[in-house]
């Protein structure tokens, strides 16, 4: 890979100010090498992270300012406003009134309005084959497949499954609705599920990524957690390169993120990011020492049970060390004091082990920690708990 597609650029912007946002992703534009392939007659895919219906100030969804920067840059390089889709499948079910909800709810549809690009609610999608790993064909949401330039705009934020969310995961939300579900159900476990991202990566295969720093998330999220201003906008065309230098960036431990712990096993990224590889204001890159991680990574540091850590251990003591691990798993609790019975959570549980009579209640025995319930509570009513005796 040449240098530059290795390089992570880093810029301070301290607020969504749109005319600096504006200065900063032309800047951005213009360094990496892939954006010279736009021209009039390309036709691209904006890929904002929608997780659910938020709006932009809780931190959980890419800012319409950010894509609105994105889709001017595209226009200067004379991509005409039809030929530009922004489009994103949110977790639940996947139609178009709840898509146009979510899309109204972030700023977004407002933005594509008044910019004469599609705001993308058809919701239909078709299967394509790659040569992944685990997962030889995806079922892909149509903008990804009609698209010849993709342009991934994740949000910075913790995750409480795999500690962080960013670039790579961002991609997950090219699969359509409750089939997100399905893969979690097929993929239990974080070694398969960190493969499968990866092999949906390399088959989606974005141009660039532009990641939303500004107002980040930390704690329990990727929409549980409390937002935090970090005022930073990253990108690069190397997205577990730019994964890897968030992880830095909050001081998290990129081998404990299951798809860059994947990414790295399969060659296509180092263990941690190497800062020579910044590039842009790098003064800007300092390492936000107080970070808050997830509550299901301890002290921020995972628990020494976690499978980056295990896979170290002889054959002989992996069985024993994966029953402990069993029983020190941080899992979702429901808040009977916060919930409302609105069903969310059983909607999108992979594994069908939530009911709601008149509050929701899980199953334990079949719950899969995939944490999708806590995802998608609109009214943070699903906690991450771990036993106290494993706690770092």
């Amino acid at each position: 890979m040449p240098e530059m597609e290795k390089k992570v650029l880093v810029f301070r912007v301290p607020e969504y100010d749109q005319n600096l946002m504006d200065e900063k992703v032309e800047e951005i534009f213009s360094r990496l090498p892939a954006a010279r392939e736009l021209n009039p007659g390309t036709r691209v895919l904006i890929k904002p992270n929608l997780l659910a219906k938020h709006p932009p100030e809780h931190g959980v969804t890419t800012h319409p300012a950010v894509v609105l920067g994105v889709i001017r840059a595209c226009k200067r390089r004379g991509v005409p406003a039809e030929q530009i889709t922004v489009a994103d499948s949110s977790g639940g079910l996947y139609n178009p009134a709840l898509m146009k909800g979510v899309y109204q709810a972030s700023g977004l549809w407002q933005v594509c309005q008044e910019e004469g690009v599609e705001c993308y609610t058809q919701c239909r999608y078709e299967a394509k084959r790659g040569e992944g790993k685990l997962v030889h064909q995806f079922n892909l949401i149509q903008p990804v497949l009609e698209a010849d330039f993709i342009i991934d705009l994740p949000k910075m934020k913790t995750h409480v499954m795999t500690g962080y969310t960013g670039a790579v995961k961002n991609l997950f939300g090219c699969i359509p609705g409750l089939q997100k579900a399905e893969l979690h159900t097929r993929f239990p476990k974080k070694e398969a599920f960190g493969h499968m991202l990866v092999d949906l990566l390399e088959l989606v295969k974005p141009q660039m990524a532009i990641l939303d720093g500004i107002l980040a998330q930390e704690g329990d999220g990727p929409a549980g957690g409390t937002p935090r201003k970090v005022g930073l906008l990253m990108a690069s065309q190397d997205l577990p390169a730019l994964d890897l230098a968030t992880c830095r960036l909050i001081g998290l431990d990129p081998m404990e993120v299951p798809y860059l712990w994947a990414a790295h096993e399969r060659g296509l990224c180092p263990a941690a990011f190497d800062p020579v590889c910044l590039d842009g204001e790098r003064e800007a890159f300092d390492e936000i020492k107080d970070y808050r991680l997830p509550s299901s990574y301890g002290t921020g540091r995972g628990s020494d049970l976690d499978f980056a850590r295990y896979q170290k251990l002889p054959g002989f003591m992996k069985k024993g060390i994966k029953k402990l691990e069993e029983l020190a798993a941080p899992r979702p609790v429901i808040r009977r004091d916060r919930c409302i019975g609105c069903g969310k959570c059983a909607e999108i549980c992979p594994g069908h082990t939530i009911r709601v009579e008149g509050k929701a209640k899980i199953d334990p025995k079949g719950c899969i920690r995939c944490f999708c319930c806590h995802e998608m509570c609109p009214v943070k009513a699903i906690d991450v708990k771990q036993i106290k005796l494993f706690k770092l």
